[in-house]
């Protein structure tokens, strides 16, 4: 399911290691630990237009519209350096994840002319409208339609859980444009949604974090112009699968608590004597992360030889988030080991935010049932 061979990130992008350390020393605001470990839930669009002036938004897009031209281990090393520093970068984050490769494969010349530059100069913010009420992770299910109306569409619907919908310019949804939710995969297409438009009515969901960054969008008989279609209609379920490989497949399916484990680590080299029992979960994750990345090295491997590692990236998202929520509960149960001794801030500040988020984990990018049924598939088991 995984290459055999051992992949290694080129010297090429590994060079712009410095660059983007550099980067983040000189422009990430001074925030605590609690802050840094919201990283791509951190919302900051003055440090993202500032990551788009300095050239480290859209990597792997085409120099002619303002992209590196690049490719994704390039990216794969700033967005590893971003997550470990818990720089806050989910203004773009969606954007330069894939909204940008989805358009810049499946969109029109005009489409990628109007998005691509804006989002490489960390000035376009997009979301994703996939779940809906009632749906979960089971996107066949979609029931929010795009009828066909004149030489566009008129939009009706309900997307949920979509995050940052509130603070971005534009949607790229699933929807439905011909048939009902018995066909399935069948009728369903890709638009982009201007999220000013009339009819569009966005609700922020307030989280156990006191965060707001899910959120409900109803569209009320919405007009999409011709230009709103992205690729063909009727194959928004293959291209959507595609998008999804990106999504799962990254650093930050293993990074999402990694300020918490810093933070650890901070902790017990602060002591005269480390407890033992600390080192030793430290040790452990130490050595899931290194397996961890690894795979998610193989994983961009595969997306930069073109191929589209949807099975592979359910399985790297399913042991990735485990170990993210292992870690929540790895650190409670050492924080509260001796009531003598009480853990410093930067500990306490993480542990609570990611405490309070990791159940998400697991659901965000397509829940952890759905992910094992697709595995199930690719083996042959079901």
């Amino acid at each position: 399911m995984f290459p055999l061979s051992i992949e290694r990130i080129p010297d090429v992008d590994e060079a712009l290691r410095p660059a983007i350390r550099d980067f983040i020393a000189r422009e990430m605001p001074p925030i605590d630990a609690a802050r840094r470990s919201r990283s791509w839930m951190g919302f900051d669009a003055d440090f993202s237009r500032k990551l788009g002036q300095a050239g480290f938004l859209g990597l792997t897009l085409p120099r002619r519209y303002g992209g590196g031209e690049r490719g994704y281990f390039a990216r794969f090393v700033v967005v590893e350096e971003l997550l470990s520093a818990g720089a806050p970068i989910s203004a773009h984050w969606i954007a330069d994840r894939q909204s940008g490769p989805q358009i810049a494969r499946f969109g029109t010349e005009t489409q990628r002319q109007r998005y691509l530059p804006a989002l490489c100069r960390g000035e376009a913010f997009f979301c994703i409208g996939m779940s809906e009420p009632d749906s979960g992770s089971d996107l066949a299910s979609v029931r929010t339609r795009a009828i066909p109306d004149g030489d566009g569409y008129r939009l009706t619907g309900r997307k949920i859980w979509t995050t940052n919908a509130h603070h971005a310019h534009y949607m790229v949804a699933l929807v439905r444009t011909s048939g009902g939710p018995d066909d399935r995969q069948a009728g369903l297409s890709q638009v982009i949604i201007d999220l000013t438009l009339p009819g569009i009515t966005v609700r922020p969901l307030l989280d156990l974090a006191g965060d707001e960054h899910f959120n409900e969008v109803t569209f009320d008989d919405v007009r999409l112009g011709p230009d709103s279609l992205l690729g063909q209609e009727g194959q928004g379920w293959a291209q959507v699968n595609a998008e999804l490989a990106l999504e799962r497949s990254g650093p930050e399916r293993l990074l999402s608590s990694i300020v918490l484990l810093d933070a650890l680590i901070a902790w017990q080299r602060s002591l005269a004597q480390p407890d033992p029992v600390a080192v030793a979960e430290i040790g452990a994750m130490h050595a899931r992360l290194i397996v961890l990345r690894s795979m998610s090295i193989g994983l961009t491997a595969m997306v930069e030889r073109g191929e589209n590692p949807l099975i592979p990236s359910a399985v790297l998202k399913d042991i990735g988030t485990h170990g993210e929520q292992a870690l929540a509960e790895i650190v409670t149960r050492l924080v509260g080991a001796d009531p003598t001794r009480s853990a410093p801030p930067d500990v306490l500040g993480a542990l609570a935010y990611i405490s309070q988020m990791s159940p998400t984990f697991s659901l965000r990018g397509g829940t952890r049932e759905i992910l094992r049924g697709m595995i199930a598939r690719g083996l042959g088991l079901r």
